[in-house]
Formats: C-alpha cells, sequence, structure tokens
C-alpha cells in the first residue's frame, strides 16, 4: 500500500522530465570536449620530441591507449551509475582497461631491468605529477561532475570515483604526451599512483557532490501528503 501512495503522489506531483541519453552517448560527448581541452594543453607544454618514436613502440602505445580507453570507459561507467536500470556490470567495465594499462607498466618495469639490471627499478622523485595531473583534470572533471548531477545519486561512491578516474586517466595521457619521463617505476609511482590517489580521495566526497535533494523533497512530499 506504501508503494502504491508512493507512485500515486509522484505521478500527481512531479513535472515531466526529458529521458537523459545513453550513458556511452553521454561519455562520448563528454570525451570529444575533454579531449580537446587536453589537446590545446599538450599543445601548450609542448608535445615530447621523441614522440613519433615512442608511439611506435608497443609497450608505450598499450600504456597510452589504455589511459584513453580507461578515461572514456570510466566515464560511460560514471553516467551509467545514476540510471537505475542500467546493468551493474557497466560501472566496474573500466577496471579491464585498468588492469591492460597496470600490465603495460609492468612490462616496462621489466624492460628496465632486463635493460639496466636492479637499478632500472630505481626511481628518482617525480612529486610534480600530482599537482600536474590534478590541474590538468580539474576542468574535465568540473565537466562530468555537472553532467552526473543530472542523474539519479543513486551510487554516490561510485560516480564521483569513476568520474574522477576518468578525469585523472585523461590527464595522465597528456601528461606522457608531454614529459619526457619514462623510467617505469617513476611513471608507475607518480603518474599513475597520482591518478589512484586522487580518485580515491575524490569518491570519499561522494554523498557530499551528489546529494540526492530532490529525494528528500519527494519524501517531504509524500510524508506531508499521508499527514
Amino acid at each position: 500500500m506504501l508503494n502504491e501512495e508512493l507512485i500515486k503522489t509522484l505521478a500527481e506531483n512531479c513535472a515531466p522530465v526529458r529521458p537523459l541519453a545513453h550513458p556511452a552517448r553521454r561519455a562520448l560527448v563528454w570525451f570529444a570536449v575533454s579531449l580537446c581541452y587536453v589537446a590545446i594543453v599538450v599543445a601548450v607544454m609542448g608535445v615530447r620530441p621523441d614522440f613519433l618514436a615512442k608511439i611506435a613502440d608497443p609497450q608505450f602505445a598499450t600504456e597510452l591507449a589504455a589511459a584513453f580507453l580507461t578515461s572514456i570507459v570510466a566515464a560511460a561507467g560514471a553516467f551509467s551509475a545514476g540510471c537505475p536500470a542500467r546493468p551493474i556490470w557497466e560501472r566496474f567495465a573500466a577496471g579491464v582497461f585498468l588492469l591492460v594499462w597496470v600490465g603495460a607498466l609492468a612490462v616496462g618495469c621489466w624492460r628496465d631491468i632486463d635493460a639496466f639490471g636492479v637499478a632500472g627499478l630505481l626511481s628518482h622523485s617525480d612529486i610534480y605529477c600530482l599537482p600536474t595531473i590534478l590541474g590538468i583534470s580539474i576542468p574535465a572533471a568540473l565537466l562530468i561532475l555537472s553532467m552526473v548531477r543530472r542523474g539519479a545519486p543513486i551510487a554516490p561512491f561510485v560516480t564521483i570515483g569513476l568520474a574522477a578516474l576518468a578525469s585523472t586517466a585523461l590527464a595522465a595521457a597528456a601528461l606522457r604526451l608531454s614529459f619526457r619521463q619514462d623510467a617505469a617505476v617513476s611513471v608507475c609511482i607518480w603518474q599513475f599512483g597520482s591518478v589512484v590517489l586522487l580518485t580515491g580521495i575524490a569518491s570519499l566526497f561522494g554523498r557530499v557532490l551528489l546529494h540526492w535533494t530532490m529525494r528528500d523533497a519527494l519524501i517531504a512530499s509524500f510524508q506531508a501528503h499521508r499527514r
């Protein structure tokens, strides 16, 4: 009976809304706009001088492609998490490309060991990567946040985590296109590590950034109607 009353209240008091586009389509829109921004950032910072030689390296090409694919699939997952009828697996599809990214980095570490011995694993501090990735990712993060807020915040922590992963993975790819830093452990710790850290921190603010104000208003309206 309670459900029937709630449905009746919603039908009488809620204005018609325009359905959201498919999560994949919204992700493509976000990615296209963000990619244009990233292209400008890379152009300003300058493309690494050995780019043509590096992109011919399967390990580097795989790493770069995995970062871009992680970004767009994580964005699609974030939009999917705001649609109650979408399959749960869509929220975790980005994990496949994240694992490919990790695998490419692991291959890089192995190559460094093979070429330089254990000394190839030694990493110098590239702490600048964290603020750089954060700075590059902010505009893309604000854009995807404005887009995911149009959905239903039924999984706020996952949604914000995926949105942050999408933005920071794209920023990390931009960094690889500009900065000539190829020590595998440095890339793994300071660039990939920054992506993981920023994603984890952002996800903690899921409920703050995606507070379901409409739900609270509907509950209050329903309770008032019952009285």
